[in-house]
């Protein structure tokens, strides 16, 4: 276990997944000024993650998230579920398959006191189906925080049907630590930021498949007729293509819904590796 100094902060949060929002929950949280312990299974990541890290780190400085004079966080880097125990909340942010998150619900309710926050930042798997695999239910709950989350305060927060009155109260005080601003929404597929959203991206990717407009056109249309921040297929970039599928699928199976069933263009991009920003290729091209 890689470790650096140590934070007197009095929140410690641990999250669980070293990817693209693992990595993103993380660096907010050492923004703000907290401990961090990042868990992977794997020790490569787990070292890229120290590298991207850094980078985003940086960025938040120029962003004006992180004065100069400002100390991040400590951040500790492990491969053991076990070095959660001492977390005041856990993060899982981990692929959108139910079986990787239920092991580890599993294994991580093993380990944490109990009355511990088990937050999943799932992006369209109820929080209830995951709770079922939790020791104690009441503890789960879920977040779905935006890519980058030190830069988009709004959190949505998903409150399952066996969420306790402790964990929400918890969930609040680590949120008000990262400076974010929950919005509580009812556990279904989805939530509301997923369910909205993710179709809309892959009826925009249809419209590119079919050949009535390209990307940039799709784009250039959403931003500067409808007011849109970011066009749908540049934020398919950014949310990474095969996330968007992974969730697309898991829409689709519980809700049936044929505008969430992932088209044939993104699954030729996951397919090619061209995955979004993360790959440096996926509507758009990325040089860094």
């Amino acid at each position: 276990m890689k470790t650096e100094p140590e934070s007197g902060a009095s929140q410690l949060i641990a999250v669980v997944g070293a990817g693209v929002m693992g990595v993103g929950i993380a660096t907010l949280a050492l923004v703000r000024g907290l401990p961090v312990i990042l868990v992977d299974v794997d020790d490569t990541r787990l070292s890229e993650a120290h590298t991207r890290i850094a980078a985003e780190l940086r960025m938040a400085q120029l962003m004006g998230r992180l004065a100069d004079d400002e100390a991040a966080g400590a951040l500790t880097t492990t491969t053991a579920i076990a070095d959660v125990a001492p977390a005041t909340v856990v993060i899982e942010a981990t692929t959108e398959d139910l079986a990787v998150k239920a092991k580890v619900f599993a294994e991580i309710s093993a380990v944490v006191a109990p009355g511990t926050p088990l937050v999943s930042n799932t992006s369209s798997i109820p929080v209830d189906e995951l709770a079922a695999f939790a020791r104690r239910p009441e503890d789960v709950v879920g977040t779905h925080f935006m890519n980058p989350p030190y830069l988009i305060r709004t959190v949505e927060v998903i409150r399952g049907v066996r969420t306790g009155e402790h964990t929400m109260a918890s969930l609040s005080g680590a949120l008000a630590a990262l400076g974010q601003d929950p919005v509580v929404v009812r556990d279904t597929p989805g939530f509301v930021t997923s369910r909205v959203l993710h179709p809309m991206i892959n009826g925009a990717a249809r419209v590119v498949e079919q050949g009535t407009a390209t990307a940039e056109d799709v784009d250039a249309l959403m931003e500067n007729c409808l007011g849109h921040r970011t066009g749908p297929l540049r934020t398919a970039d950014l949310i990474g293509i095969d996330n968007l599928v992974d969730s697309l699928q898991v829409l689709y199976d519980r809700t049936g819904d044929e505008g969430c069933r992932p088209c044939d263009l993104l699954l030729e991009k996951v397919r090619l590796g061209h995955h979004g920003r993360k790959s440096g290729r996926g509507f758009y091209e990325y040089t860094n």
